[in-house]
């Protein structure tokens, strides 16, 4: 009975005070056994502190308290398969503009990036020598038709004295080649006039396409020539416009299946860091090989571009809706854990305790992830808190009341009304 009393009075000291009541009774015992008790004290101490300390680290809840998550329920719906590439803008058509003939640039009546029309009038250069050209072509091409036509008259005059025998048959076939001659030159003439012609028309240069006129590379009053290696304008085709891109080879069956299927694949072009979606267009083709250093492919998809959201040259990222995929079972993919037991989610069940339920990913695409496997629409995941929470907890939603708290709140709601 006295050990009993003893022990009970003991569970009601503390620490540091059962601690106390051992050094006072060992005051009288050797040196040694103090120096033990005190060190036994120590580690008691620092054990308790470390102990605490984990816990608070570790956010530690007594036994039976409930975790607040955040939750989301599966849904069944429609989720797009895409496919990711790295593009760069291209115009659809380039044209480097350069002289067909030599001359003195005299005046360019267009402006610096702006749009022109197939056949508007870009620069003009000094007309002058080739219609001086044209005009010698001509003449020339008049003198030997006269000399032609002499030529013929002569023959026939030929003709009928040989048959007469008043003159020799070697003079008539003299006449006859001298008429082919004339002919000869008479043809030699007409494709004079017609370079000539050719070359004062590119003294007045065109534009070959529609599309927008880049920096002017020379100026009027310089003489430009035909063999200049840089040229004089470029224009470039923006409406419609391409975009080259690359997929991994492993990528292309599919794409060339929805092809040969006929069907009109739909690509979309962002920005830089994919926060901005700049134009949306349509698969075109795919290049006839595989690039056996990288193992990719090129695309080449078109843009209406009527925004002039995408230039020549312009780095974009490329996103093609390869499919579409019904009736799936979608998450948020916060909600989505891994660990060493592999992918799976917590759901939520009635009673507010939480099931680790093993699952199979299909689709991710953005805060949204499809499931083949492992749950079904309708049920309640954790898509916040998981790392607070283990099979068989407890947990709270926000919002969630207890039906004690919403009864005295409606007492309190009802009370003015009276």
């Amino acid at each position: 009975m006295q050990t009993s009393d003893k022990s009970e009075k003991m569970s009601d000291l503390s620490p540091k005070d059962i601690i106390n009541d051992l050094l006072s009774k060992q005051r009288h015992r050797p040196r040694w056994h103090w120096y033990v008790l005190l060190a036994v004290a120590v580690a008691v101490l620092w054990g308790l502190r470390l102990h605490a300390s984990h816990l608070k680290a570790a956010g530690a809840k007594p036994k039976g308290t409930a975790f607040p998550v955040a939750a989301a329920k599966a849904m069944r719906g429609d989720i797009p398969v895409f496919l990711d590439g790295l593009g760069s803008v291209t115009a659809f058509y380039t044209v480097n503009l350069h002289s067909r003939v030599d001359g003195q640039l005299m005046s360019v009546p267009i402006r610096e990036g702006q749009y022109v029309r197939e056949g508007d009038l870009l620069a003009q250069i000094d007309p002058r020598p080739y219609q001086a050209q044209l005009d010698s072509a001509q003449g020339q091409l008049a003198k030997d038709q006269a000399l032609l036509t002499n030529a013929k008259i002569d023959l026939e005059r030929y003709k009928t004295l040989v048959a007469q025998k008043a003159v020799p048959k070697q003079q008539y076939d003299t006449q006859v080649a001298t008429v082919g001659q004339y002919e000869g030159n008479v043809e030699a003439d007409k494709a004079a006039v017609d370079t000539a012609k050719l070359n004062l028309t590119y003294a007045h240069i065109t534009s070959p396409i529609s599309g927008r006129v880049g920096l002017r590379q020379v100026d009027p009053g310089n003489i430009v020539h035909a063999a200049d290696a840089n040229s004089m304008f470029v224009i470039t085709q923006l409406h419609p416009i391409a975009v080259i891109f690359t997929l991994p080879e492993d990528n292309l069956p599919a794409v060339m299946k929805k092809l040969h299927e006929g069907g009109k694949l739909a690509v979309d072009a962002y920005n830089r860091d994919k926060t901005q979606k700049l134009a949306s267009g349509s698969l075109l083709t795919v290049d006839n090989e595989i690039d056996p250093n990288s193992g990719t492919a090129k695309l080449k998809a078109l843009f209406d571009n009527n925004d002039d959201a995408l230039f020549p040259n312009q780095f974009v990222n490329v996103r093609l809706l390869l499919d579409t995929k019904r009736n799936e079972v979608i998450v948020p993919s916060a909600a989505i854990q891994r660990g060493s037991q592999g992918t799976y989610v917590y759901v939520i069940k009635p009673d507010n305790t939480v099931d680790l339920r093993l699952i199979k990913v299909g689709i991710v695409e953005g805060d949204s992830t499809s499931l083949d496997s492992g749950l079904e629409a309708g049920e309640t995941v954790v898509t916040d808190g998981a790392d607070k929470i283990q099979p068989g907890s407890t947990v709270t939603l926000p919002g969630a009341e207890s039906g004690t708290t919403k009864a005295k709140g409606a007492g309190k709601r009802a009370g003015p009304e009276k």
